[in-house]
């Protein structure tokens, strides 16, 4: 059975996100807006929320954490920056709390790739009850990591969705020190990468397998842990299967830019 945890004990950052996350961020962003025509949805989310979630990521490991995600009514997205990412396509009420910005995050469960998934919700009402009221925990989005793995849902996450009102997430990192888990890379599906030099290293493939090869990634930045991140993935997606596209926002719903 999976273990049920709150995050005490886990860091809880200011706003103020480091340079080198806010640059992969802005990168990010650009290629939401170039690709947003293979999206019927968007979605946006606090950059300082999201710096939370790689921290918590790794300082989980050797688990994946299941993070429960929710918006408010005082959150909308900006509707110029809606219009801007908007595609031809566009769905409206496709998912619970579309239009609204991400900025709550709990962590709900953590364990092996087996195991954190949704839980009933008779399991987790009452659990956050202290600090999200009557909401208690039914959360409006999901997000799962997948430490040094692509974020590319599984048959196992597909099935998972289908319990989700909103949307669900998965934040794929690729770190060093490995421990126990090196880097996995022998999954097919589309991937959205943050950076150029994380891409350049995904086009290598099967050829970065040596020992000497990883040691020489580059490095994009250096957690509180201190593992060296190499590579950071994040996508979104629908229960239908659709695509949904993410673009991380600040305090005032702008898209960040470098």
């Amino acid at each position: 059975m999976t273990a049920l945890i709150i995050c005490e004990g886990l860091a809880k950052l200011s706003e103020m996100v480091e340079q080198w996350l806010v640059d992969l961020m802005a990168s990010y962003n650009a290629e939401s807006l170039a690709k947003k025509e293979q999206y019927s949805a968007q979605v946006h989310m606090r950059g300082h929320l999201f710096e939370e979630l790689v921290w918590w990521a790794l300082q989980a490991l050797p688990d994946e954490i299941l993070v429960g995600l929710d918006v408010d009514s005082k959150s909308a997205n900006r509707l110029d920056v809606e219009s801007k990412f908007r595609s031809f396509s566009h769905r409206r009420n496709l998912f619970q709390g579309q239009g609204y910005i991400i900025n709550e995050a709990r962590i709900v469960n953590r364990g092996d790739s087996y195991s954190v998934h949704h839980l009933p919700e008779e399991w987790t009402d009452g659990l956050f009850s202290g600090d999200r009221g009557s909401r208690a925990g039914r959360f409006t989005h999901w997000l799962h990591t997948h430490p040094n793995a692509p974020a590319i849902p599984s048959n196992a996450d597909a099935d998972a969705a289908q319990e989700t009102n909103g949307i669900d997430m998965i934040l794929g990192l690729r770190f060093s020190p490995e421990g126990p888990l090196p880097w996995f890379d022998d999954v097919e599906g589309q991937r959205r990468t943050m950076g150029d030099a994380a891409k350049v290293v995904n086009k290598a493939g099967k050829k970065r397998r040596s020992f000497f090869a990883r040691n020489s990634l580059p490095v994009l930045g250096v957690a509180p842990s201190g593992h060296k991140i190499h590579e950071l993935q994040l996508i979104a997606f629908h229960k239908s299967g659709v695509g949904i596209n993410v673009v991380l926002v600040d305090e005032e719903g702008h898209p960040i830019k470098s």
